[in-house]
């Protein structure tokens, strides 16, 4: 007899893990079928010589709700970065740092804070004044919200054009990578409230495990690893193994992997890509620590390389490099990127000498991120109309494109399947994007 399951999904990436759990907690039998050697989807670590290695330079916000309510965060052992970011530009003067902080760090504040080079009083009034009011915000009145890029947002809400260039940008460039700002205000709002409510963090293990845990957390042998779906149906999945019978699919691939699989249903592709180098560097052959010693965004907002963010990890995260060594992770927007041209970026941004820093690895990514331009809506359930169609979708591409759009996204995914079966859940939930 041909295998067949409840519901078979097709992708172990975060949405797909999400999905998988959701169903396997109200009594379905579920198969989820990935063409990797491992979970994790764009979310996978490697470990080279005692370093770990994040497949794209990511972090992980215990603020985000559907993620708080499902992983444990203690088992991640979550260490934050610093809350803060280092701006270095040139003027007459020579090379300058600012150092801008939150303000519920007092012991990262600096007094190049106060210098207009980062902006005016008013502006930086107003910028706080904007980030408290969207941290106000919950669910649906996100999108109550007028939408526009997110450039005429901060510009409208009273940002002078210096906080916007100078601190703004180069911060939410690495944020949303793509360099314009014209991404959706109301995605812009939901990662402001984010940064608001919660710290940026890594689990100690790498990003890795997160869907670790997820993986952890179904029944044993639900998951089958390196198995490529050649085609599906709204019953079936062909495999490079043979065929796998459902009574629902949930295709759980990224954008362009599911519109490969579902070319009829005209799924939006447009992403975007980023490059990101590990550079291992011996503490020995550094005069002082870099970036102060501190886990911190360093930036170039005048932008006189390719890097749009460098940040030496270990600081605070001590477990992702080994003793004497600091792990430094630097992105850049785009896949066709020069490592020959990031060194001598980095020696500015660092101020130090980075000839001898050892590559250990870099990762292009073609579709990082899907975009979020506007028109956007960015929660409550109503605007995820595949859920009508024969086979559902999840991914980041229809929430937000963020770890917590990913795992709401295959939730709402697994509720539709549970509602074709007829299985109702006790605990109806609703959790926004």
């Amino acid at each position: 007899m041909a295998e067949k399951h409840d519901v078979v999904i097709v992708g172990a990436g975060l949405a797909g893990l999400a999905a998988a759990r959701q169903l396997s907690i109200h009594g379905a039998d579920v198969r989820v079928i990935e063409s990797a050697d491992a979970v994790g989807g764009r979310v996978r670590s490697d470990y080279v010589n005692g370093f770990t290695l994040d497949r794209g330079f990511q972090l992980y916000n215990p603020a985000y709700p559907e993620a708080a309510r499902v992983l444990d965060h203690e088992a991640l052992d979550l260490r934050p970065l610093v809350r803060g970011m280092d701006i270095v530009r040139t003027s007459r003067r020579g090379r300058s740092v600012v150092r801008l902080a939150d303000p519920r760090s007092p012991r990262n504040w600096h007094a190049s804070a106060l210098s207009r080079a980062a902006g005016t009083v008013r502006g930086k009034t107003s910028f706080a004044a904007y980030a408290y009011q969207v941290a106000r915000l919950q669910g649906a009145q996100f999108d109550e919200r007028p939408d526009e890029p997110a450039q005429v947002a901060l510009a409208r809400a009273g940002m002078d054009a210096t906080l916007i260039d100078e601190v703004l940008r180069p911060f939410l460039t690495g944020v949303f990578l793509e360099p314009h700002l014209m991404t959706s205000r109301r995605f812009m709002d939901v990662v402001l409230a984010s940064f608001v409510k919660g710290t940026p963090s890594l689990p100690s293990a790498g990003m890795q495990a997160i869907p670790e845990q997820l993986h952890q957390a179904l029944p044993p042998g639900s998951v089958t690893l390196s198995t490529r779906v050649r085609s599906l149906g709204d019953d079936y999945v062909q495999t490079t193994e043979g065929r796998v019978g459902a009574t629902v699919v949930i295709v759980a691939a990224d954008a362009p992997g599911a519109a490969e699989l579902l070319p009829d249903l005209g799924i939006q592709t447009h992403g975007n890509s980023v490059t990101t180098w590990y550079h291992a560097v011996p503490q020995a052959s550094l005069e002082r620590p870099l970036a102060g010693g501190r886990s911190v965004l360093t930036v170039d907002p005048q932008r006189r390389g390719p890097v749009i963010n460098t940040v030496p990890l270990n600081y605070g995260v001590p477990s992702y490099a080994p003793e004497g060594y600091v792990l430094v992770s630097t992105s850049a927007l785009g896949t066709d990127n020069d490592e020959g041209l990031v060194r001598p970026h980095l020696r500015y941004l660092y101020g130090t000498d980075t000839s001898a820093w050892q590559l250990l690895g870099s990762y292009a990514i073609p579709y990082a991120l899907p975009s979020m331009r506007s028109p956007l809506r960015v929660a409550g359930e109503s605007q995820d109309t595949s859920h009508d169609a024969p086979v559902l979708l999840a991914g980041d591409y229809r929430a937000t494109a963020s770890i917590q759009g990913a795992m709401v996204s295959g939730r709402r995914a697994a509720d539709a399947a549970l509602h074709r079966l007829g299985i109702r859940r006790p605990d109806a939930r609703k959790v926004g994007a």
